[in-house]
């Protein structure tokens, strides 16, 4: 019965992450690049959204990068902190 046990629990233990990463990225639209907000260890989607409040970003702070994805770490890091205090009005 221990063995039994101890079987499910390792089955599960493996399985569950898996299963977990599985179901995110389902959410996520097909092609969409995700990005990494390390300070806030969470995970932003590059949709249609996000672009339009990178470019009021970027009007509002006149950076120059109109790519996001061109922009340095530092730029991009700074985006995301703003990203955290302002909602999804444009």
């Amino acid at each position: 019965m221990k063995r039994l046990l101890l079987g499910v629990l390792l089955a599960s233990a493996l399985f569950v992450p898996t299963a977990l990463t599985a179901q995110e990225d389902a959410h996520r639209s097909e092609g969409a690049r995700t990005y990494y907000d390390a300070a806030h260890k969470d995970r932003h989607e590059w949709n249609d959204n996000e672009q339009a409040s990178w470019n009021k970003y970027r009007d509002d702070h006149h950076v120059r990068h109109s790519d996001f994805s061109k922009a340095s770490k530092r730029q991009q890091q700074a985006y995301w902190n703003w990203r955290h205090e302002h909602s999804d009005q444009h």
